[in-house]
């Protein structure tokens, strides 16, 4: 009979251990929200959602970025309105390429309140990606007024026009010794705005002087700029991008870089 009980004890104690192991497994898995506010284009043709989403498998969406997240053991998820409780379960947050009027016939502004929110949001922790766009295509006044926060803020103009299917018009080459650039000797990128920093930002890529990515340390949290959606499926997948280019592998790097803030 002691033997028996103690077996069962023994049995009950590790099954215990394993559940306790099992869970802290699964909340450790970050989570990655994608905005679907402040950018909320719907096809004009279907009325389906898509642009830098990560439902989205057309050359404009980022449903390769969302994989690579996966594969490294996040959860992705798609968020509207950044409530503070919304916010709260999320890790890293993306916002990009903000509609204008021409996108969106009424436009979610980042207002006042969305912008205490999201700084008091990445003060405790959070990781917060800014991928916007060149002008006219990003709506930068409201767009900067959170972006501020952080001394980051997006000139509204448009570097590095590519024609047609030129592809080495958009060639950045001069990469920097930082993690994102990690194995990586040219990436592509077209129709950028650059970035002012003030505070404590500083520049991970330039060229001629200009800003084109930017980060800073905010409080607990960490905050990546760049003035392009960049790594959407069309710039990271090969269907027309040459091989030469390396967007992938920068893809997988921020994705890298990104986590890797996450406060465990």
């Amino acid at each position: 009979m002691k033997i028996t009980i103690k077996i069962k004890s023994s049995l009950s104690v590790l099954a215990m251990l394993t559940w306790t192991l099992f869970s802290v497994n699964i909340t450790a898995q970050p989570v990655v929200a994608l905005d679907n506010w402040f950018n909320r284009e719907t096809n004009a043709k279907t009325g389906i959602p898509f642009h830098y989403l990560w439902t989205d498998k057309e050359f404009s969406g980022y449903s390769q970025w969302g994989e690579i997240f996966k594969n490294r053991g996040a959860v992705i998820t798609t968020i509207e309105k950044p409530a503070k409780e919304v916010l709260k379960e999320a890790d890293v947050y993306i916002i990009v390429d903000p509609d204008t009027t021409t996108e969106s016939k009424s436009p979610n502004y980042i207002l006042p309140d969305d912008v205490r929110t999201i700084k008091k949001w990445v003060k405790q922790g959070g990781v917060l990606a800014i991928l916007a766009n060149d002008a006219p295509n990003c709506e930068f006044t409201h767009l900067n007024r959170l972006t501020s926060k952080f001394g980051i803020r997006f000139n509204h103009v448009s570097l590095h026009p590519v024609i047609n299917r030129d592809w080495e018009m958009g060639a950045v080459k001069a990469l920097p010794d930082h993690p994102l650039f990690k194995g990586v000797s040219k990436i592509y990128i077209k129709e950028v705005s650059d970035i002012e920093l003030s505070k404590n930002a500083k520049a991970i890529l330039t060229e001629n002087g200009k800003v084109l990515m930017a980060e800073t340390v905010f409080g607990k949290g960490y905050v990546f700029a760049i003035g392009d959606p960049w790594i959407y499926n069309e710039y990271i997948d090969h269907a027309l991008l040459p091989e030469s280019f390396e967007n992938l592998k920068a893809a997988k790097n921020l994705t890298d870089l990104l986590l890797g803030k996450v406060k465990k």
